[in-house]
């Protein structure tokens, strides 16, 4: 399980959604809106964070386990999203264009030497970083954490 430092303020209660399982959802294609994670219980939270999504079998596993949670709570059914079968942050060569962006806000121009030396779990946190108006504030911790500033 790998949570960021920048998530430090919610790991403990997972009142928000970490990357990790962010990452997931977007590998199963489940939209997972906040109010349907918040009606889960804490384990129901935990065996989400813990639960592998990486083969096959493994996505769909995961998928039905999110739309069964979402049921049981009486939620609508959360929305597919297309799967990208080549997502961005699994293309270590090429820094995306949000990304450096946003870094050049900052005063900071990635390269994609460092671009390569990021796990795909931390080239995914900073796409979404630097999509997301409400989580810019985070951009700047994850680029330290991730030693690149």
């Amino acid at each position: 399980m790998t949570f960021f430092q920048f998530e430090a303020d919610f790991v403990e209660s997972l009142r928000c959604i970490p990357m990790q399982v962010r990452y997931k959802l977007d590998t199963c294609g489940v939209k997972l809106k906040l109010p349907d994670w918040n009606r889960f219980s804490k384990v129901e939270r935990q065996q989400l964070v813990e639960l592998p999504c990486e083969t096959e079998t493994e996505v769909q596993t995961y998928r039905e386990m999110v739309h069964q949670l979402v049921a049981e709570h009486g939620s609508d059914r959360p929305s597919d999203l297309p799967i990208d079968p080549t997502p961005e942050w699994h293309n270590s060569e090429v820094v995306p264009a949000s990304v450096q962006a946003q870094s050049n806000s900052f005063g900071i121009s990635l390269n994609s030497e460092q671009w390569a030396s990021l796990t795909p779990l931390q080239r995914f946190a900073l796409i979404k970083l630097s999509r997301s108006n409400h989580e810019n504030r985070n951009f700047l911790p994850a680029l330290k954490e991730f030693e690149l500033a």
